[in-house]
């Protein structure tokens, strides 16, 4: 008599003759994803450039302690008894023909690439650290001396170009905690999203805010928050309850206002309002409405 069982154990032999006891193979490692600027930098508003910037690596260099703004970094140091300065940043994102390609020499992150930038001051040396996204970092040298010492600047440019990629590459980013009242806590297109200014700005302008989050345009109207060491000067006068200083720059009419530090003994805090002159005059024809856009602004600033 035929067991009813058998056509289990069939199969269940076919079940187990299919199977294993080798090791599943192991998943192919992911390719690294391209390093953007968001995600090796963080929130760019409060991003401390100084934790980008790396000092020890000028070599032979007596350094300053960085300063810290809320667009970059400088520093300045000494080499064999001749004064020079490093800064770091700020960040920009718009295209520029002056930035070219540049064999860097040292690691990059995926999606890293470092450029040289052409259109720079005299007896300065500046690289582009340009992120995935396309958001570029500014590094740059200068000193006093001859073109002849170019090649000492730039071997300089690279060595701080090396500690930033350091920096983002190994977590030692840093990031501020504005306190009270500080300025880099404020919103500047809040300031210029208001109906007093649709006039001055021009018909149907939206604020357009800058890249760090510390500046602010619309339409010929702009205001710029950053830290400062030394106090502007000119002739002063009260706007938005605040002692304001007025200069002119080409088609520009600039307002200027600051505050001590809340953070940092012995800097200050400023804040620049201007408006653009769009008829051909000068920028002595903008200062009415500036001081207009600054009697308001200035006005609502902690």
């Amino acid at each position: 008599m035929r067991s009813p069982l058998g056509p289990l154990f069939a199969a269940l032999a076919l079940v187990l003759a299919g199977c294993s006891t080798d090791p599943a193979p192991a998943a192919a490692p992911a390719a690294p994803s391209p390093m953007t600027a968001t995600s090796a930098l963080g929130d760019f508003t409060t991003l401390d450039y100084c934790s980008l910037l790396d000092v020890s690596r000028l070599r032979g260099a007596t350094a300053d302690d960085p300063d810290s703004s809320f667009t970059d970094c400088r520093a300045d140091f000494v080499r064999g008894g001749r004064s020079h300065t490093v800064a770091v940043g700020p960040l920009a994102a718009d295209a520029d023909p002056n930035v070219k390609p540049y064999e860097y020499s040292g690691p990059l992150p995926d999606g890293v690439s470092v450029q040289q930038a052409g259109f720079t001051p005299d007896k300065t040396c500046s690289r582009a650290v340009t992120f995935a996204d396309g958001i570029r970092l500014a590094v740059s040298v200068s000193d006093g001396e001859g073109l002849s010492a170019n090649g000492d600047r730039c071997g300089d440019a690279d060595a701080v170009v090396g500690g930033v990629l350091a920096a983002v590459s190994g977590g030692r980013v840093k990031h501020h905690e504005f306190p009270d009242r500080s300025w880099g806590r404020v919103d500047p297109c809040a300031l210029l999203d208001v109906h007093d200014l649709d006039a001055i700005s021009g018909a149907n302008t939206q604020p357009s805010a800058g890249l760090s989050g510390h500046s602010c345009i619309r339409g010929t109207v702009s205001i710029d928050f950053a830290v400062q060491k030394q106090v502007p000067t000119g002739a002063t006068e009260t706007l938005g309850g605040r002692t304001a200083r007025q200069a002119t720059d080409g088609a520009f009419c600039r307002l200027t206002t600051t505050q001590p530090s809340p953070s940092t003994p012995g800097r200050g805090e400023q804040a620049v309002v201007s408006v653009v002159d769009t008829t051909g005059s000068s920028g002595a024809a903008a200062c009415p409405a500036a001081q207009q856009v600054a009697a308001l602004v200035f006005a609502k600033i902690p």
